[in-house]
């Protein structure tokens, strides 16, 4: 009897759209079975508020993506972002009372202790991020295993969430008939697809820009230091021009996506943007500059609440570059505008290390989908991330 196939799917339940990506494990590497995409319903401003508008979503996904592979998807890794996510440092302390060879048991004391904090109400603990280890008070040590020592200290990176919307998202696959294998926040996700371990280990910022939300998390040293929720999404964008234009929501979409840019340099002088007009007035012209200087003021923004974060962590001159994720980040100009605003080379991320990745999925937003399922392959392929006694501790190493 043949062995039965390896599937890893990742689940994305955006605002705007639910992407669902299903691949084959083959030895160490994966190949792109199926996706699907169907558009979102049921979210208010990144919250869920329709349990079951969100479910049949996911569902259509799902079915695609079974459809288009040949298969039947029965679990997967789901993404989670939103306004509630924040991160924070921590600190855990094990002594032994002698010296002795530190083992890999220590290692996860030590880390468990740095995970003991005080949670607000509604707060839960979505990952704990190893950056590295002090042996008897010598920083700097990644894997400290086999090093002879008496006391042990562990740095940590924590990124929470709010219990029920995690609780109530993981509700909603379950309700799709998926059973959920892990939870993970999207911009690690994203950083699965797009970004290499040299850029890691160099110093990198994963934005991911999405309609509703935008989430940040900042590597060094192969280590996540930062995470974050960031007040500026893909809406302010669609809302500004539609004001600006006197246009409706869903025309400014339109607009945006034939003849927007977020660097108004970028535009030339006598161009021009056709509206859509009504039965009465017909279309109407604009200049093209009119429109892109209302994107560069509100990217603008979503770059200074960048900088003010990379400047709590002492990264803004540190920083090497930026990856831009998210169905937002296809705005051309954004990565130019980066670039002048942080002082680091900037790109979008894109998808990379799946074998039979179609081209009209390589924009970043599908990165946060394949990033799930390449991190779901990862799960299988080690046995699965580490939980403590709460069940929700993640260990995710590199």
């Amino acid at each position: 009897m043949a062995d039965k196939p390896l599937l890893a799917a990742g689940l994305d339940a955006g605002s705007v759209f639910t992407r669902c990506v299903v691949c084959l494990v083959e030895g160490d590497r994966l190949r792109l079975l199926g996706y699907g995409q169907t558009p979102s319903q049921g979210w208010n401003r990144s919250r869920l508020a329709d349990h079951n508008a969100v479910s049949e979503a996911m569902r259509g996904a799902i079915q695609e993506a079974e459809r288009l592979g040949g298969v039947s998807i029965g679990a997967a890794v789901l993404g989670i972002g939103g306004g509630t996510v924040s991160g924070h440092n921590s600190r855990g302390v094990y002594e032994f009372g002698y010296q002795r060879e530190i083992t890999s048991a220590d290692l996860k004391r030590a880390i468990e202790r740095a995970a003991r904090v005080v949670l607000p109400n509604d707060r839960m603990i979505l990952h704990v991020l190893p950056q590295d280890f002090a042996v008897d008070g010598t920083p700097g040590h990644r894997n400290p295993c086999g090093i002879m020592g008496a006391k042990l200290e562990a740095f940590v990176h924590l990124v929470m969430v709010s219990f029920q919307e995690h609780q109530e998202l993981v509700g909603a696959a379950n309700r799709a008939h998926i059973v959920v294998e892990d939870t993970l926040f999207e911009p690690l996700a994203a950083a699965y697809a797009a970004v290499l371990p040299r850029d890691r280990r160099e110093g990198v910022t994963v934005l991911d820009i999405g309609a509703h939300s935008t989430e940040m998390a900042v590597y060094y040293g192969e280590a996540v230091i930062h995470s974050a929720s960031l007040p500026v999404c893909g809406d302010h964008f669609t809302w500004d021009v539609a004001r600006g234009l006197r246009i409706s929501c869903e025309e400014a979409q339109a607009v945006i996506q034939q003849y927007g840019c977020a660097l108004l340099d970028l535009t030339a002088p006598n161009s021009v943007v056709v509206l859509p007009g009504t039965p009465e007035r017909g279309p109407r012209e604009r200049a093209r500059r009119d429109l892109n200087l209302i994107l560069e003021a509100r990217a603008k923004e979503l770059f200074d609440w960048v900088q003010r974060e990379l400047v709590r962590m002492s990264m803004d001159q540190s920083l090497m570059g930026v990856v831009l994720s998210g169905g937002a980040a296809r705005l051309a100009g954004l990565c130019d505008l980066a670039e002048q605003l942080l002082g680091c080379q900037a790109r979008n991320g894109l998808p990379i290390g799946i074998k039979d990745w179609p081209q009209e999925l390589n924009t970043p937003a599908w990165t946060t989908a394949a990033g799930l399922a390449m991190y779901a392959a990862r799960r299988k392929l080690r046995g699965g991330p580490e939980r403590g006694g709460n069940g929700f501790f993640r260990a995710l190493w590199g």
